[in-house]
């Protein structure tokens, strides 16, 4: 199929791949624009950017898709189909009704439930036992589209959203080359009205930890917020990073470490601190981190 490609992230790259590898032909790929990034700030290309260079694919990146010129030149493509990753966007109604048979969304939950930007993290936090991918055929609403195909998977009890958000990546790639091979046969499904549920974009005002609160409240929160913005504790009067954890045995006052292998009292339970980050330091195991900064039993940890 001639094929229109949209997306920007990490999380996009490998349905990039396994399309140019199932042999489509990608007529063009949109993604945002390169940013300053570094310390240099320099105009640094998308991850989708780069790879589609590297592949040799046509690369285009405008700021918006309202204007009449950029419809056109859309339209021009003559494409078969758009599939849209995590493209970053909204799309036009000229721009949905361009390919011949519309675009096509992959979407990292089992919508209705998690509509919308971090549908990864919002799993997690929630605690959620399962999540999947939806390709999901697009429409004006905010992913509210008929569903082609789903593909369910369970959660690991302690899985960070940088480890479910890979596993992920890969089943979308895989779930749109099947359902671009079956596109003639696939019925689309609306999705119920009842279990819808919202993913806000993550707030870097969540990331703060408050022992006070459930060991099952924590970990998820450690957990669903690695490893961007990354939730945060303080030990005295430095910034530290929890980038994983799981679930422990123990009880004591909120923030207190209960051994010498970082495991911290909540407000009911305790979590095991697995892996950390200092300020200007790169993330560690607990091992290699506790060689560099003593955190002894009785320790506090606070947030204040």
């Amino acid at each position: 199929m001639r094929v229109i490609f949209m997306g920007t992230p990490d999380f996009s790259v490998p349905v990039l791949d396994a399309l140019v590898e199932a042999g489509h032909e990608i007529a063009a790929v949109y993604c945002q624009p390169p940013r300053p990034a570094g310390r240099g700030k320099k105009d640094r290309p998308t991850p989708v950017h780069a790879r589609a260079e590297a592949l040799g694919l046509t690369v285009r990146h405008p700021d918006s898709l309202k204007s009449a010129e950029e419809q056109d030149a859309f339209e021009a493509l003559n494409a078969d189909v758009s599939v849209v990753v995590a493209y970053g966007l909204i799309l036009p109604q000229p721009i949905l009704d361009a390919p011949k048979q519309g675009c096509l969304n992959i979407h990292a939950s089992l919508l209705p439930r998690w509509r919308g930007a971090a549908p990864i993290h919002r799993a997690i936090m929630s605690g959620d036992a399962q999540t999947g991918i939806c390709i999901m055929q697009m429409e004006a609403g905010l992913d509210t589209g008929p569903v082609l195909l789903r593909e369910e998977t369970d959660i690991g009890i302690e899985e960070t959203t940088d480890q479910l958000h890979d596993r992920l990546s890969v089943m979308g790639a895989n779930l749109i080359v099947e359902a671009l091979r079956d596109l003639p046969n696939l019925t689309p499904e609306p999705q119920p009205e009842v279990g819808v549920t919202y993913a806000a974009k993550i707030d870097k005002a969540e990331a703060r930890i408050d022992w006070s609160r459930t060991a099952v409240e924590v970990d998820r929160q450690i957990r669903g917020l690695s490893p961007f913005p990354g939730a945060w504790t303080e030990f005295e009067g430095a910034r530290i990073k929890l980038l994983a954890s799981r679930m422990a045995e123990g009880q004591g006052i909120p923030g207190q470490v209960l051994d010498d292998a970082l495991t911290v009292a909540c407000g009911e339970g305790a979590v095991d601190l697995l892996r950390l980050q200092r300020a200007g330091k790169g993330a560690q195991d607990k091992e290699t981190f506790l060689r560099g900064l003593s955190i002894p039993a009785g320790s506090r940890l606070s947030a204040e």
